[in-house]
């Protein structure tokens, strides 16, 4: 009961001001992106097929704008650019409602998605920044409860807009988010300066020395292989729900206990999960803790094309407890890698390289993995497992190299 209170207090004042943060930035975006089908489809009017083109060349966009966008940061300074793109968001949000054809619909999500790469850039280098060493990883699993708290409440209020069955309530949505929105772009202001933040502008104007974040592999091959180890959702919120649906004899309905299981799990979670992650090696473990649950998910799901009942049930939703916690061990070991393995001058850059190679290692997941579950069966599931536990395995070496280019370069690198 006491480690249950004690995950509703943040370790330190700050910890709980970012947690703030997400929680505001998780109810708006979880408010919108609850009734953004019902949004673009019966207020701007266009086909599901628009709505995923859309999404997708948005996507394209943002994986090419992530390298950018990290530069700007370093430059700049992170809270200064993550308090930017929360006032930009907030600005798009307000003008959805007067979207009427495909071409206005693009840019805006295109321009959304690069305002979100640079706010993903700004938040991660900002967090690392102003967060003491030893506070790193404790805070952010505090944060990561927040935000999941967020994005249920979120969803909560999205699914009341849509309860009214009604385009005038729905056409309301995006300017609560932009309430939303503006309010986080408030709080982010207040929120204290890092030290990249404190540089004057002629320090900025000196451009940054040592190689850039494209130069170092080892932490390119980390953010890639983590990528893999990201796949986790896949399975998560596609693939063992397609296969309860196709592949097994489980209620339909047992979808939603799946992901409210997984909902409370990442809210009260987190803190217990990342116990103990304090540097690299630390990190190892945890991802070694995360592909064990993986594999064990898809060894125990595997097994419920053949079980009936209550068996099946609870096989399924075992699978997707399993899968969560890999999800939890993995979203730890993330925090520190990103704390321990990029160059203190440069995180905004770093996270940029790292979301054009973690993108890299997971965006091939959906198509691969629904193949190989729904077409091989037992071998398939087998098969999924063994890429997670090649990508573990290559994230030793990997992080090895990241720490030696660090050390090659004159940075500090944790024992």
């Amino acid at each position: 009961m006491m480690r249950l209170v004690r995950s509703f207090v943040p370790p330190s004042p700050l910890a709980g001001r970012l947690a703030t943060q997400s929680l505001l930035f998780a109810v708006g975006e979880g408010t919108f992106m609850t009734g953004s089908a019902v949004f673009f489809t019966q207020v701007v009017g266009l086909s599901a097929a628009q709505v995923g083109l859309g999404l997708t060349l948005a996507g394209v966009a943002a994986f090419l704008a992530a390298l950018p966008m990290g530069k700007l940061v370093d430059r700049f300074g992170p809270r200064r650019m993550w308090a930017v793109s929360a006032a930009g968001q907030a600005a798009m949000f307000s003008v959805w409602p007067f979207i009427g054809d495909f071409r206005s619909y693009l840019t805006m999500a295109i321009g959304m998605e690069i305002l979100g790469a640079l706010g993903g850039a700004s938040h991660g280098a900002y967090t690392i920044d102003v967060l003491p060493p030893e506070e790193r990883v404790t805070s952010r699993a505090y944060m990561y409860s927040a935000l999941n708290a967020g994005f249920t409440l979120g969803s909560l209020m999205g699914g009341i807009a849509l309860a009214f069955d009604s385009n005038d309530v729905i056409r309301m949505v995006p300017w609560f988010t932009t309430l939303v929105f503006a309010v986080n772009a408030v709080w982010i202001l207040r929120l204290p300066r890092a030290p990249h933040d404190l540089r004057t502008a002629e320090e900025r104007k000196v451009k940054i020395p040592g190689p850039g974040a494209l130069r170092n592999v080892g932490w390119l091959l980390v953010t890639f292989f983590t990528g893999v180890l990201w796949t986790n959702q896949v399975l998560l919120h596609l693939v063992i729900p397609l296969w309860l649906v196709e592949e097994t004899d489980a209620p339909r309905v047992l979808l939603a206990f799946l992901f409210g299981t997984n909902t409370v799990m990442c809210i009260f979670l987190p803190m217990a999960a990342a116990r103990g992650i304090t540097d690299v090696r630390t990190a190892l473990r945890a991802t070694r803790f995360s592909t064990m649950f993986f594999v064990i998910s898809c060894l125990i799901t595997l097994l419920t094309h053949d079980t009936v009942g209550w068996l099946t049930i609870a096989l399924v939703w075992l699978g997707h407890v399993t899968v969560t916690g890999a999800e939890l061990y993995l979203s730890a070991a993330s925090w520190s890698f990103e704390a321990d393995l990029m160059d203190p001058r440069r995180r905004g850059e770093y996270q940029g390289a790292a979301e054009l190679t973690g993108t890299l290692g997971r965006v091939w997941a959906p198509a691969v993995y629904t193949f190989l579950a729904m077409e091989w069966g037992a071998a398939g599931w087998l098969v999924i497992a063994g890429i997670v536990v090649v990508a573990t395995a290559g994230l030793v070496p990997s992080a090895r190299a990241a720490q030696r280019h660090l050390e090659r370069h004159g940075e500090p690198v944790p024992a």
